[in-house]
């Protein structure tokens, strides 16, 4: 099946998006522009509604817990999802010149980078090699959750996205002044491995809409 999306709002986007992961969730997906009309229709440009930065977990696959198919979703993702230079340059180019109107942080439990930033606090042992580097991205979240007072792993991951989504809009102009003149939404999800449902944690841009 072949879906026709009009180039929608942030809110749209957004709404969008969270369709498809209810579907995902009550076991009623529709596996979207999928076929291969849409593999033909998307082979000379792409136009996705929304960019997705999520953690690489093998059990994170975009596509499919939002129900989604090909040139929906302009996907980046790492470990943690911490955010370095082409991480950010990765968003801007999905923002910037493939006009997406949505930028998702996706985090989820039992996330492993989160774990060994927590670890890592407590018993001053890193990893070797760049996964320190995974993990030193993530302890200012751990650190900032704690001195917050907000110490378990829920609260802990809820942390870690909302201050990655402040962190994208320091960082990038690019996203900032699009989230400024309401061209833009950026949030953060939180994913449950157990029942597929992705919670909202944080929302800039999109924040009359949601109230």
């Amino acid at each position: 099946m072949t879906e026709k999306i009009q180039t929608p709002t942030p809110r749209d986007a957004f709404e969008l998006l969270m369709a498809g992961n209810k579907r995902f969730v009550s076991g009623a997906a529709e596996h979207p522009n999928q076929d291969a009309a849409r593999r033909t229709e998307t082979a000379p440009a792409q136009q996705p509604f929304a960019v997705l930065f999520g953690c690489s977990d093998s059990r994170l696959a975009a596509e499919i817990i939002f129900d989604r198919g090909l040139g929906d979703l302009f996907v980046v993702r790492t470990a943690g999802h911490v955010a370095g230079t082409e991480v950010l340059g990765s968003l801007e180019f999905g923002v910037a010149v493939l006009h997406a109107p949505l930028v998702v942080v996706l985090g989820h439990d039992s996330c492993g980078a989160v774990a060994a930033a927590c670890s890592a606090l407590e018993d001053g042992q890193t990893p070797g090699g760049f996964v320190r580097d995974v993990v030193e991205r993530v302890t200012p979240s751990v650190l900032a959750a704690r001195a917050a007072g907000r110490e378990n792993a829920e609260e802990i991951l809820a942390e870690h996205i909302e201050h990655t989504v402040d962190l994208l809009l320091e960082r990038s102009r690019v996203l900032a002044e699009r989230v400024a003149d309401g061209r833009l939404g950026v949030v953060g999800l939180s994913y449950r491995l157990a029942d597929g449902s992705a919670q909202l944690v944080a929302a800039r841009g999109l924040d009359a809409a949601l109230s």
